[in-house]
């Protein structure tokens, strides 16, 4: 703002004019307020220390308490300091115009020292935010894509309805509705779960057909995924039922307008407190699991423990195992324990060892410990999952593999989520000392409550 001259001259009350804009801005000035009576006496009694502020066609900039006091004290007029600015520009003939942008402005500055309520500061911080900034900045936030532009448009051809499911594909929906409505708890499940389930127990793909057993191969999975889709399409098994983790979907938290935001932010305002319920354990504990489809059940199962858990999709890169030192580190901890969970074979095998040896020699944590808690070979005679599979030929560690346990393998999907989720939660129960963890839960429970009270308090303050 550019620097303002002023003169210094004696202005009649009759003359000054309260500016609109204060009251609009600012809470109003009583009459019968103790302070303004002060005020007055003080004026009385000392006249006017401090002189008015008013622009050229004489509208208070500064000085509305001051004004009113001094019609209180009796005064005819009063110091003023006249700014080179008017109130309204492009007058017209009636005497009206446009309240000047710039009087704005220097109203607002001229209050800045003053005490203001919670709404007095919401008016003046809508003058001093630039809408154009404030949108630019929140378009900046946001990814660029939008400036892609499509080269091409498809021109959709021709008409292609799916094939109703037949009887002869009975047998085959109910083994797979089976397995999707007995698991239920743990929707949505992968079609490679269902799969694998489906092997425990294979039924027929045709009816008419004694040998097309459903098997481990490319026809048998195949002719699941198309079941899976008509199946849905009819609202035969629902749509939550079934996640695809390798094809992710990216989605916006895009609002109307504000006040459905203001909404959602208050509903969730300190509902989204997780206390540490491992800080009181002597070992820090993490899970590792060999694919995708496992995180629904390493989930329900880690969140219950706060564990953090790294599906590893494989071979687990090296970023997510410096992230995993580092937190076993910053934890204090004396020991890191890693429990594994992926499939029995060579490959399997392998990788369970393989990210113990990396996290000792790779990024020097001497006192580990890691443990294959699923699936084992125990496990498998255990739950006599049935033999449907044998390693590949052309793994490098077959021979080493079938030479210890021999030629079958199973994956982990072969066991229902549930079973796999007991197996997961014995096995952190096994390692933590369970008194200290409940002591953390029920420490959990009296924070739920001191976060409910301050939730109740801000909430009514914030509407």
């Amino acid at each position: 703002m550019a620097k303002r001259e002023f003169k210094l001259v004696s202005i009649r009350l009759d003359e000054i004019k309260p500016s609109p804009e204060n009251s609009e801005l600012y809470r109003p000035i009583l009459a019968d307020d103790p302070e303004l009576i002060a005020l007055a006496d003080s004026i009385r009694a000392h006249g006017v220390q401090e002189p008015l502020v008013v622009t050229e066609d004489y509208y208070i900039l500064s000085g509305h308490r001051r004004y009113v006091a001094s019609k209180l004290a009796g005064l005819d007029e009063v110091p003023c300091r006249v700014a080179n600015i008017p109130r309204l520009v492009n007058l017209r003939m009636s005497g009206a115009g446009e309240v000047n942008d710039e009087f704005i402005k220097l109203l607002r500055e001229y209050n800045r020292q003053r005490v203001k309520t919670r709404e007095e500061l919401l008016r003046e911080a809508a003058i001093d935010v630039d809408p154009e900034q404030a949108y630019q900045s929140l378009s900046e936030y946001r990814q660029a894509d939008s400036k892609k532009r499509l080269k091409g448009r498809i021109k959709i051809e021709g008409k292609k309805r799916r094939a109703e499911i037949s009887k002869a594909k009975a047998p085959m929906l109910a083994a797979v509705k089976k397995i999707i409505f007995d698991n239920e708890d743990h929707w949505p499940l992968s079609v490679r779960q269902v799969h694998y389930m489906l092997l425990n127990d294979p039924p027929l793909r045709h009816a008419s057909k004694p040998d097309s057993t459903y098997q481990n191969d490319r026809p048998s999975y195949a002719a699941l995924c198309d079941l899976l889709v008509r199946a849905r399409l009819l609202d035969i098994i629902p749509w939550d039922a079934i996640s695809d983790e390798t094809r992710p979907v990216q989605t916006w938290p895009v609002y109307q307008n504000v006040q459905p935001y203001f909404e959602k932010e208050l509903e969730n305002f300190c509902q989204t407190y997780w206390r540490d319920l491992m800080q009181s354990q002597p070992d820090h504990v993490e899970i590792v699991g060999e694919k995708n489809t496992l995180k629904g059940t390493i989930h329900r199962t880690a969140y219950q423990f706060t564990v953090p858990y790294t599906l590893g999709r494989g071979y687990c890169s090296l970023d997510p195992r410096h992230e995993m030192a580092d937190r076993y580190r910053n934890s204090g901890k004396r020991k890191l324990i890693i429990l594994m969970l992926g499939d029995f074979d060579p490959e399997g095998e392998d990788i369970c060892h393989s990210f113990a040896r990396s996290m000792r020699d790779d990024f020097d944590i001497t006192n580990i410990e890691a443990v294959k808690v699923g699936l084992t070979a125990p496990q498998i005679k255990k739950y006599r999952l049935p033999k449907k599979m044998t390693a590949k030929e052309t793994s490098a560690r077959r021979e080493k593999f079938v030479e210890k346990y021999g030629e079958n393998v199973w994956e982990i999907e072969a066991l229902p989520p549930a079973t796999l989720q007991e197996i997961l939660t014995e096995a952190i129960e096994s390692v933590i000392d369970l008194e200290a963890y409940n002591h953390e839960v029920m420490e959990e429970r009296e924070d739920a409550h001191k976060l409910g009270v301050y939730r109740s308090i801000a909430v009514k303050a914030l509407q």
